[in-house]
């Protein structure tokens, strides 16, 4: 009896297990290690959701539309993380989303209403140099300097998008020119950010695309302040990260409440020390110490996310041809 009582007690522990429900999110390579948002979050959803959470590393930001207009609605994700203003629209296009039931007081420089897609922080793009190097202070002038740049793949990256945005929006027509300054002055073009950040920590080249938050993590994580942004005559491009529900969701019900917690201040309150960027809702004891010495840009820019996919080409093409000369 005591065999059986023990046999049955395993075959009902398995089914337990079997039955936790599972939520994939896809999200960008970043987001997940040891040092990025992933594994608090993770620990803090799945307190609350009776589940396991499955975070899924999918290249760089621009990659993770790629991979879901490649798998369609045979996707395995139920929740899509990492996709940013530049995308918005052209994730739209592809039907694939689901509006949401999010309901939240974002902390944002432009208003939000959008019914797909969710905020999960934001931030302002910008090269990062070493702090005592002299550094030009617009892209005409740092087209005509010495210095080195490592900057991201616009195809791949969301960072390297918002470059090709930066120069438009606040170049306009006169974008190919600045493409051609700035040409002999590109080191590398890598796929992603860690790639790109990681030669600039390793003396590759004098400055990384990057974010104005970015000296943050040296200065709180390493107590190093020989780090800063370089503040941009033009303004600077920013970017509002986003998450949204797949339509073809298995786990509907559970899509739903992860986007719910990722207003909260459970989620929120992880952003600033671990994705080093602005959180979409204030946590409730505000910004770490230290973000208080960022620049704050005078002048922000950003493009309408509808106007984006077919400036985008055309960016695209400016970028390509400049590069290749």
């Amino acid at each position: 009896m005591k065999a059986f009582a023990f046999a049955a007690g395993v075959v009902l522990a398995t089914g337990a297990v079997a039955e936790t429900p599972q939520l994939t999110v896809y999200t960008y390579d970043s987001f997940v290690p040891d040092w990025g948002p992933g594994p608090q979050v993770e620990a803090a959803f799945e307190e609350t959701c009776g589940c396991d959470l499955n975070l899924v590393a999918v290249g760089d930001g621009a990659s993770l539309l790629a991979r879901l207009r490649l798998e369609g609605e045979r996707s395995d994700a139920d929740v899509v993380l990492g996709l940013d203003t530049n995308l918005i629209q052209s994730a739209r296009e592809t039907g694939l989303f689901a509006p949401h039931d999010v309901d939240a007081e974002f902390d944002l420089p432009v208003a939000w209403d959008d019914p797909v897609f969710v905020p999960f922080d934001w931030g302002y793009f910008a090269f990062v140099k070493d702090a005592g190097l002299e550094a030009p202070g617009n892209f005409r002038a740092l087209g005509d300097s010495d210095l080195k740049i490592v900057i991201q793949d616009p195809r791949s990256s969301t960072p390297g998008l918002g470059l090709l945005m930066w120069v438009k929006a606040a170049y306009g027509d006169e974008a190919p020119e600045i493409w051609e300054g700035l040409a002999d002055n590109i080191v590398t073009v890598t796929k992603g950010w860690s790639e790109a950040y990681g030669l600039f920590l390793d003396g590759e080249a004098d400055m990384v695309l990057s974010y104005t938050t970015s000296p943050a993590y040296h200065l709180i994580a390493e107590e190093d302040d020989s780090k800063a942004a370089v503040p941009f005559d033009e303004g600077h491009y920013m970017q509002v990260e986003v998450a949204a529900k797949l339509a073809g969701s298995d786990q509907p019900e559970l899509a739903d409440a992860f986007l719910r917690f990722m207003v909260t201040d459970a989620f929120q309150s992880i952003i600033p020390t671990t994705n080093w960027m602005y959180p979409a809702v204030m946590p409730e004891g505000g910004l770490p110490e230290g973000f208080e010495t960022l620049i704050a840009p005078e002048r922000a820019l950003l493009l309408p996310s509808e106007e984006v996919p077919a400036l985008r080409e055309e960016a695209l093409d400016e970028w390509q041809r400049a590069l290749s000369q």
